[in-house]
This record gives structure tokens, C-alpha cells and sequence, in this order.
């Protein structure tokens, strides 16, 4: 009975994975057609986020990291990227497009300084990518966070905005940074055995936990996008273009340091990919709702620009897909799909 559901919930995890390109675009109209619905469920979007958080950090291990750390040159290079070049970029083109509006400017700032996407594991895993890098990243990258978020934000906006710091500090906190290090606790704990055997079956409930974020997020700002407008439209472009030049600077940075295939792939879809379901909570519980709308944004397109750049690398490389994982450039240490949020 156990067996035959663990096997189900299993299943239920790859038609899920399968279909994620789609599932925070629907997830946004899901929240906007039943605003009224939803907005009571705001207060549980921290809870069900820390949820996500613990699952997706069940396949870290201090092991990883260590061995990250011994040879920091990519994680100096991805962290350079994602928390001065692409912040100074998002700023420098929205102050730029939307000059006398520090709402926007500062949403386009916040969407750039949240911290890299634990689904960008599932993405690096799928092409044959440097996982013990994107873990290693992904867990200093949420332990950094509430010190790197609001002190960013605060350096590029200033006195524009009024910033919560303390508050958004402790929000990052519980819901980013306590449940990663749970999790990372509990695998070194049981050797491995807890992401063994708890992680599969969870995986779906993740899924699930980032469709209900979303779909709450996006009841929180129904009234923008249910009446659009020119400069909504403006901000989805200028939210589309950025988010790609994310990816493009992490592959002309693998190609510029001459970077293996696997290093490769997890500097490019870290560079382009954003916690953004964090980001959407941050935006939504310490700012007026505009400064939601880039990051909100970014959640239509996020995981399709993901998938296409995937078909890029695999198009560079000319490997074949066997059940969509490039299995000649995968090590048998990562042949074991992770677990995402």
C-alpha cells in the first residue's frame, strides 16, 4: 500500500517536472480569476515557502559544499553575476525606462538581488550539469541572503523607497535560511538516507507549494494585471530582455573562462534563474504592490527561458536527450534527479 503510493507520488513528480515551463504562468491567472478567493491564504505563503525550502535542501551536504569551497573560482564568478553585475544592470535599465518611478526601479533591483532558484537544480541535472556547484551555491547564496538582499536594495535605491531591513532580514531568515539548514542537517544526519527516502515522495508537494505561492503572489496584485496597460506591458518587456541577458552573460562567462560542459551548464542557468516565488513574497509583504510587478513578471517566462536555454546548450553540444537527461556527460553522482523549489 506505502509502496504503491510512494510510487505514485513519484510518477506525479515527473508529469509535474515535465510540465514546469507552464505551471507558474497558470499558477498567475489561477490567482488573478480568483483574487477574492486567495488573498485570505496570504499568511501562509512564509509557511508554505519554508516547506519548500526544507524538501529542496534535503540533497545538500556540508561534503559538497566543502568541496565547492576549496576551489571557489566559480562560485566567486556566479556570485559576481548574480549579486553585482545583473542587480547594477536590472537598476541602471529600469531607472533608465522608468525614470521618476522608484516602485518599479526598485522591483527591477529585487528581482536581480534575490538569490538564485532551487529549481535551477533541476535544470542543471536534466543537461549533464556541475551539481555539487549549484548546491554549493544555492545554499551560501540563501545563507548570504538576508544580509545581501536588503543591503542591496538599500546601496542602489536608497532613501527612494522605505526598506524594511530588519523585517526583511527575519523574514529571509525563517523562511529561507533556517529551513536550508534543517535540511542540509538532517542529510548529514541520516548519511544521505533522509533525501533518499523522503525526498521522491515529496517532490510533488513542492510543486504544489510553489503553484499555491504563486497563485496567492499573483491574487495580491490581481488588480494590476487584471487591468493592463501600456506600462505593464513595458515592464514584462523589460523583465523578458533582462532575464535573458542573465543567461547570456553566464554563457559568455563559461566560454570566457573556458569552463568544462558541466561547470558550464550550472553557470548559466544560475545566472539567468531567481528564487523568484521568494522574491514575490518579499515584494508583496514588505513593499506597496508595483514593486511586485517585475518579479511577478518574471514568473510568466522564468521556467520557459530555462527550457530554452537548455535546447541551446544541447544544440551546442549535439547530445542526445535519453528520457530527458544527456546521460553521456552526467557523473553517476548526479544521475539521481533532484529535488526542486
Amino acid at each position: 500500500m506505502l509502496a504503491n503510493i510512494r510510487n505514485g507520488l513519484i510518477k506525479s513528480n515527473v508529469v509535474l517536472e515535465k510540465i514546469m515551463p507552464l505551471l507558474t504562468p497558470t499558477a498567475i491567472v489561477v490567482g488573478v480569476l480568483n483574487e477574492s478567493r486567495l488573498l485570505p491564504f496570504t499568511g501562509l505563503v512564509p509557511w508554505i515557502f519554508a516547506f519548500m525550502t526544507l524538501i529542496g535542501s534535503l540533497k545538500s551536504n556540508p561534503k559538497d559544499l566543502l568541496g565547492v569551497l576549496l576551489k571557489p573560482q566559480k562560485l566567486i564568478v556566479l556570485m559576481i553575476i548574480l549579486h553585482l553585475v545583473m542587480p547594477l544592470i536590472g537598476w541602471l535599465v529600469a531607472s533608465a525606462v522608468f525614470p521618476g518611478d522608484p516602485y518599479t526601479v526598485t522591483g527591477f533591483v529585487l528581482l536581480f538581488a534575490i538569490p538564485t532558484g532551487v529549481v535551477s537544480v533541476v535544470w542543471v541535472s536534466i543537461y549533464g550539469g556541475n551539481i555539487a556547484l549549484t548546491l554549493a551555491l544555492i545554499l551560501i547564496d540563501t545563507l548570504l541572503s538576508p544580509i545581501v538582499v536588503p543591503v542591496t536594495l538599500y546601496l542602489l535605491m536608497g532613501a527612494s523607497v522605505e526598506i524594511q531591513l530588519g523585517e526583511m532580514m527575519r523574514g529571509l531568515l525563517w523562511m529561507v535560511v533556517i529551513p536550508s539548514v534543517v535540511g542540509m542537517l538532517l542529510n548529514q544526519w541520516t548519511i544521505g538516507k533522509v533525501n533518499t527516502v523522503c525526498g521522491p515522495p515529496l517532490s510533488p508537494f513542492v510543486k504544489i507549494g510553489l503553484f499555491m505561492v504563486v497563485s496567492i503572489n499573483g491574487a495580491s496584485i490581481a488588480r494590476y494585471l487584471k487591468h493592463p496597460d501600456s506600462k505593464l506591458a513595458i515592464i514584462i518587456g523589460v523583465t523578458f530582455s533582462t532575464v535573458v541577458l542573465g543567461y547570456v552573460i553566464g554563457a559568455l562567462v563559461s566560454r570566457r573562462f573556458r569552463f568544462s560542459y558541466e561547470d558550464s551548464v550550472a553557470v548559466q542557468f544560475n545566472s539567468g534563474m531567481r528564487n523568484l516565488s521568494a522574491g514575490a513574497v518579499l515584494a508583496v509583504k514588505y513593499f506597496p504592490p508595483a514593486v511586485a510587478l517585475p518579479v511577478i513578471s518574471g514568473m510568466l517566462f522564468q521556467q520557459i527561458l530555462a527550457a530554452m536555454s537548455g535546447l541551446f546548450l544541447r544544440s551546442r553540444t549535439k547530445l542526445p536527450l535519453t528520457d530527458g537527461v544527456i546521460t553521456q556527460v552526467t557523473p553517476a553522482s548526479q544521475s539521481e534527479p533532484p529535488i526542486s523549489s
